[in-house]
């Protein structure tokens, strides 16, 4: 009877156990698909004024891997115009949306570099984290996003383990937090809390009974199209449709556009004004630099009148 017993129990003991194996082994599975952190690599996204020319992207860059070689650097630019600020704030804010929580972005636009200016690690309310200088290049983010927390980075060890040169933080200081961000390290951990950051003032265009007063941010380089601080749909309340000739003030010079939908609804070397994918006003030459063309550099000022309202244009 025993031997019975024995010759029943035992396989199915056998096979429980198997069960619990590939139960197991499918609830790991699970977690890694579900978007779980096992097998995953972090993602440092990276962007400077310091331009190509020279070697201290490439350096920035061993210096993150140095200390997280698992990382995937990504860049935004490196072709910020040297110390505007305003430019490196709208890339950032630009490109930030695309990224998930978690991302570590490094910005270096940092004119003050060296001064009291105070770096720092900001993380936002969805959850990214950004290593850059209190010096308002964070602000169009922050006023999307919402902030959570900011930290001066004052931990030595969370620097480069040599001399901190008085010019280069991108090295120093920016780069190794970053990596260490990516590492997994404790954010509560590289310094004390900022309680007030510093804030850029954003240009608005000013709608009136008249028409729109805006400005002229920067350059769609490197095609030269004029981008603008004009939202889409402040334009559309002028009573425009597609095709219209709008006589625009650019720069207090009246110059006369077709507002269509796209470059190619005007023939090669033709003028437009449209909205472009951020939804801004814009105005470009078909396959041409319209900066270029007309030689019209940002900052400058543009001014659309209401339809119907009489201007002198060409």
């Amino acid at each position: 009877m025993i031997s019975r017993v024995r010759s029943f129990v035992l396989p199915l003991l056998a096979l429980a156990m198997l069960y619990a194996g590939c139960s197991k082994s499918t609830d790991q599975r699970n977690s890694v698909s579900s978007g779980g952190q096992l097998g995953s690599r972090p993602t440092i996204v990276f962007m400077t004024d310091f331009g190509t020319a020279n070697d201290a992207v490439a350096i920035c860059k061993a210096v993150m891997l140095s200390i997280a070689p698992d990382a995937r650097i990504m860049d935004i630019t490196h072709q910020v115009p040297p110390f505007s600020i305003e430019e490196g704030a709208r890339f950032l804010e630009a490109v930030t949306p695309y990224y998930p929580a978690g991302t570590v972005f490094v910005a270096v636009v940092d004119p003050g570099v060296g001064t009291s200016r105070k770096a720092i690690v900001v993380k936002s309310r969805k959850g990214q984290y950004f290593v850059l200088p209190d010096n308002g290049l964070i602000t169009p983010v922050l006023d999307r996003d919402g902030l959570e927390m900011a930290r001066e980075i004052t931990n030595q060890n969370w620097m480069i383990q040599s001399t901190i040169s008085s010019t280069f933080h991108g090295r120093d200081i920016f780069s190794p937090s970053g990596a260490h961000l990516a590492a997994g390290w404790d954010f509560n951990l590289v310094g004390p809390e900022v309680p007030q950051l510093v804030r850029l003032t954003p240009k608005t265009s000013t709608t009136t009974e008249k028409g729109i007063d805006g400005d002229i941010l920067g350059l769609d380089d490197p095609f030269g199209s004029l981008i603008t601080d004009i939202p889409g749909d402040e334009f559309k309340k002028l009573g425009y449709n597609l095709s219209d000739k709008v006589v625009v003030q650019v720069n207090k010079k009246p110059v006369t556009l077709p507002f269509v939908k796209t470059f190619m609804d005007v023939p090669v070397g033709d003028s437009l004004l449209f909205i472009d994918s951020r939804g801004r006003v814009s105005i470009a030459v078909n396959q041409g630099n319209y900066s270029k063309k007309f030689a019209v550099e940002p900052p400058g000022t543009i001014s659309i009148p209401r339809k119907g309202v009489p201007t002198k244009g060409r």
